[in-house]
């Protein structure tokens, strides 16, 4: 009735799986398999492992077909004809900590964060990642999610976010004080020469250990990172100290570009303003801050850098404010800064 295709099964089942085993009205031929007597009753007393889970009912042996009296159970491989049942899709979840309606005017949650004083924007997104962040005590770990900073409640490992009074300062670094907030070998720190704050405060950008002059330090992330990243090419001027004679041939490298390791760097505008016996003082404008570049480059030149000093960051200058000391940016100072780093307009194609 049922053809060769249940034989196969049957014969499977009996034979060559673990864990099967037939009644005892069947016998073991001399392959080890057990062979159905007419009219017997075949069960699996184990059920077997891996695809044979699930069985269903198909009919007895007769000894010339196999037929369906009530009572009498073979078993085969349900998944050799029933389907499997289609898993239920849960339901979408909407996206956390997203204002309904304008989310476009919420602001991100690490521009929030740097807002409050807790670092740079990419610092800020790095707690993010790093799952130290809740908005309505819910973790997000979502770069790009938007929050309400006045409707919903940010917490940053625990703690309550809020938004401190920005403050920025100008101040002129010395020789041998570090811009990072921690050093292990402790030594002094720009972050030392300020007046604390109640949030976190930090340099915008870095000057080596070996270089002084003018450096921001600020709890304004969004301020930060408008001045170091390299879309709003804000320049920054140095006045340089190099052994030797300077030619104007090495000027015109300078400002065509030098290859260094991670690519052409160049600098936007180079004056000579000033030679000695064996040194000469140059005035550089960068609108990049790569690591060591003023030195880097000279060096490939010919020329070691005797003293750098910056003396501007786009329209503030360092002016007159002795090593050390520091103050206050006014108010037009700020808002001359933030007009400093709008982006440049883009070209119109010809």
């Amino acid at each position: 009735m049922f053809g060769s295709r249940a034989r196969r099964s049957v014969s499977s089942v009996l034979c060559g799986l673990p864990g099967g085993a037939a009644d005892d009205d069947s016998t073991p031929d001399d392959t080890g398999c057990h062979t159905p007597q007419i009219g017997s009753s075949i069960r699996i007393i184990t059920p077997p492992v891996g695809p044979w889970r699930g069985f269903r009912r198909l009919g007895y042996h007769d000894g010339n077909g196999w037929t369906l009296p009530d009572g009498i159970l073979l078993y085969e491989s349900a998944s050799m004809h029933a389907r499997r049942p289609r898993k239920r899709k849960s339901p979408a979840k909407p996206p956390l900590h997203r204002p309904a309606e304008s989310s476009r005017s919420s602001p991100r949650l690490q521009k929030v964060l740097a807002a409050a004083g807790l670092g740079s924007r990419r610092q800020c997104e790095e707690l993010i990642l790093a799952g130290r962040v809740e908005v309505d005590h819910e973790v997000v770990t979502e770069l790009g999610t938007r929050v309400d900073p006045v409707g919903q409640q940010v917490r940053v490992d625990g703690v309550p976010l809020r938004q401190s009074k920005r403050v920025c300062y100008a101040l002129n670094k010395p020789v041998g004080v570090v811009c990072t907030n921690r050093d292990p070998a402790g030594r002094p720190r720009a972050v030392d020469l300020v007046p604390s704050h109640r949030g976190r405060l930090f340099t915008v950008g870095r000057l080596d250990l070996s270089s002084q002059g003018l450096i921001l330090v600020t709890n304004d992330g969004e301020l930060a990172n408008r001045l170091t990243h390299p879309r709003y090419g804000v320049e920054k001027t140095y006045r340089v100290l190099v052994a030797g004679h300077v030619t104007l041939e090495v000027v015109a490298k300078l400002r065509r570009g030098v290859h260094l390791a991670e690519g052409l760097a160049q600098a936007k505008e180079v004056r000579l303003q000033r030679r000695y016996k064996q040194s000469t003082i140059l005035e550089m404008v960068l609108s990049e801050g790569r690591n060591r570049e003023i030195r880097r480059l000279l060096a490939r030149l010919g020329h070691k850098v005797l003293r750098l000093e910056r003396i501007a960051i786009g329209p503030v200058r360092l002016g007159k404010l002795p090593p050390g000391r520091h103050r206050q940016l006014t108010r037009t100072e700020l808002d001359a800064l933030m007009r400093a780093t709008r982006p440049a307009a883009k070209e119109p194609k010809r």
